[in-house]
């Protein structure tokens, strides 16, 4: 069961698969102020959700000013977010997603980023 739930979810999330927004309404939608909570709480850069029923996939993106993304505009919006990252994410995301949906628990990640850059470095004077 665990790898038909992960073949779903690399369909929808790695090919272009659709999913479906009656599942979002139905699973997802209730539990946004919930999550919200988490991600101001945790602290985090967004948080999204993905669930699975009867061979359909929905997923929603909450962002820290409450703006909600549902199904191929959250893809969409985690795919800018991770950018180059996000096949390789979702590939070794998608086995955990797969096991938390076959125990019928939606899967929900807070993410937090940082920049690749190097953080500029303060000099100052040496105390004398």
């Amino acid at each position: 069961m665990s790898k038909e739930i992960a073949t779903l979810l690399h369909k929808a999330l790695l090919q272009d698969d659709k999913m479906e927004y009656s599942l979002y309404e139905f699973e997802l939608e209730e539990h946004i102020d919930c999550w919200y909570e988490g991600l101001k709480a945790d602290q985090d850069e967004f948080v999204f959700a993905v669930t699975e029923n009867s061979g359909h996939v929905a997923m929603v993106l909450i962002m820290p000013d409450k703006t909600v993304f549902v199904n191929e505009s959250a893809k969409a919006k985690l795919s800018e977010f991770w950018q180059s990252n996000y096949s390789i994410n979702l590939k070794r995301l998608i086995p955990m997603m797969a096991k938390e949906l076959v125990n019928d628990t939606i899967f929900v990640n807070g993410v937090k980023t940082f920049s690749s850059k190097p953080p500029k470095r303060v000099w100052r004077k040496a105390r004398s």
